[in-house]
C-alpha cells in the first residue's frame, strides 16, 4: 500500500450509528496532499462512536495552522491511516451520544473541542466523535461560530504564557505575532497574570492590541524591535527563524539567561544551540488536547477575561478559501468554517 494510497474513510466501529444519526454526512476530504486545491466536498460515512468517545454534530469548526501543514503533508499528516482524510481539529457542537449513562457531556450538550487522533475523522464535517477528555462545555458567552476558533489557539496560547514562560506579575514579556490567533490570547493570558507585553504586529492592529492588555506594541514594518526592546524575560515566538529571522533577533531583547519560546516547535529545533551560544534559554512547544484546561478557559471566557476574535467566516464548502487566507498570513484572530 501506498502511503496516498486510495480508500473508503471507515471510522472506527464498534456498533451501527444511532438511529438518530445519519448514515452518511458532508465533509471536507483530501485525497492526496498538496496545495489549498485539494480541500474538496465529500459524502462520507458518519463515524461511531468508540469507547470513551463522544459523537458530536458539529456546528462550525476552527481553521487552523496545523490543518494546513496537515494539508500539505507535513506533521501529523504521516500518522494519516487512509485516504481520503477528513481534515480538521477544532469544533463545536451538539453531543449527540455520551460513553455513558451519568456522564457529565449528555446529549444536547454544547461543547466544543479537539479532535487530534490520527484514526478519528476531523471537525470539517457535520459529525465528529472524540475522546471525552478532549471535550468540554462550551463557553456560555459565546456562540457556536466563535467557540470553535478557540480550543487549539487558546490551548497553545495557555501552555506558552502559563505551562511554559509562568507568567507572572512584573515579568516582562515579548510576544511576536500578538494579533494572530494564537497571539491575541497569549497577549491577553500574559497581562491576566500579571506580565508586562510587549507585543508586535503590523500598524494596523497596533491599537487593538493595546487594548488587549500589551503594555508596548511595535509595528514590525516600520521598527526593527530589538532597536526598541531589552532585557525582557521571555519572549514567546510565533513566527520563528522558518519565515525569517525573527527568532535570532530576539536573541538581542533578552536579558541574559532569558528564555526565548519558539513555535512552530520545528524552527526551534535548530535553533537551540544559538540560542545556548548566545547565554539564553530556548524551549519549543507542542500542544495536546485537554478537557480541564478548555474548561478553565471557558471560565475566563465567560467571566469577560479572555476574548476570541474572529476575522473570517466561511461556509463549509469554502474550505480551500479559507485555507489560502490563512497561508496568505496576517489575518486578525481565527478563520472559522460554519457547517450546516
Amino acid at each position: 500500500m501506498t502511503p496516498h494510497e486510495t480508500h473508503s474513510i471507515t471510522p472506527s466501529l464498534v456498533s451501527a450509528p444511532p438511529s438518530n444519526t445519519p448514515a452518511t454526512m458532508t465533509a471536507i476530504v483530501f485525497d492526496v496532499p498538496g496545495d489549498p486545491g485539494v480541500l474538496r466536498l465529500a459524502e462520507v460515512p458518519t463515524p461511531i462512536r468508540a469507547g470513551s468517545e463522544i459523537l458530536v454534530k458539529v456546528s462550525a469548526a476552527g481553521v487552523n495552522p496545523i490543518d494546513a501543514k496537515t494539508r500539505s503533508g507535513a506533521g501529523v499528516a504521516a500518522a494519516i491511516p487512509l485516504y481520503p482524510a477528513v481534515l480538521g481539529r477544532d469544533f463545536c457542537g451538539i453531543v449527540v451520544e455520551s460513553p455513558y449513562d451519568g456522564h457529565p457531556l449528555k446529549p444536547g450538550d454544547e461543547v466544543y473541542g479537539v479532535s487530534a487522533s490520527p484514526r478519528v475523522a476531523g471537525s470539517y464535517a457535520q459529525y465528529v466523535s472524540v475522546p471525552s477528555l478532549q471535550v468540554a462545555r462550551k463557553p456560555r458567552r459565546l456562540t457556536p461560530v466563535e467557540a470553535s476558533a478557540v480550543p487549539t489557539a487558546a490551548l497553545t496560547a495557555w501552555g506558552l504564557v502559563v505551562d511554559v514562560a509562568k507568567a507572572h506579575e512584573g515579568q516582562r514579556m515579548l510576544i511576536h505575532a500578538g494579533a494572530g490567533g494564537v497571539g491575541h490570547l497569549a497577549v491577553q493570558l500574559a497581562a491576566y497574570f500579571g506580565a508586562r507585553v510587549v507585543a508586535t504586529t503590523s500598524a494596523a492592529n497596533v491599537s487593538w492590541l493595546r487594548e488587549l492588555g500589551a503594555e508596548e506594541v511595535i509595528d514590525y514594518t516600520t521598527t526593527r524591535f530589538e532597536d526598541r526592546v531589552s532585557d525582557v524575560d521571555v519572549v514567546i515566538d510565533l513566527v520563528g527563524n522558518v519565515r525569517d529571522d525573527t527568532g535570532t533577533r530576539s536573541l538581542a531583547t533578552l536579558r541574559p539567561g532569558g528564555l526565548i519560546i519558539s513555535v512552530p516547535t520545528g524552527s526551534w529545533l535548530g535553533f537551540a544551540a544559538e540560542a545556548e551560544a548566545a547565554g539564553m534559554r530556548s524551549s519549543g512547544y507542542s500542544v495536546a488536547p485537554d478537557a480541564a484546561c478548555l474548561s478553565i478557559i471557558s471560565r475566563l471566557i465567560d467571566s469577560g477575561d479572555l476574548h476570541v476574535h474572529i476575522s473570517e467566516i466561511y461556509p463549509l464548502e469554502d474550505a480551500a478559501e479559507a485555507h489560502a487566507l490563512l497561508e496568505r498570513g496576517h489575518t486578525r484572530g481565527k478563520i472559522v468554517l460554519e457547517i450546516p
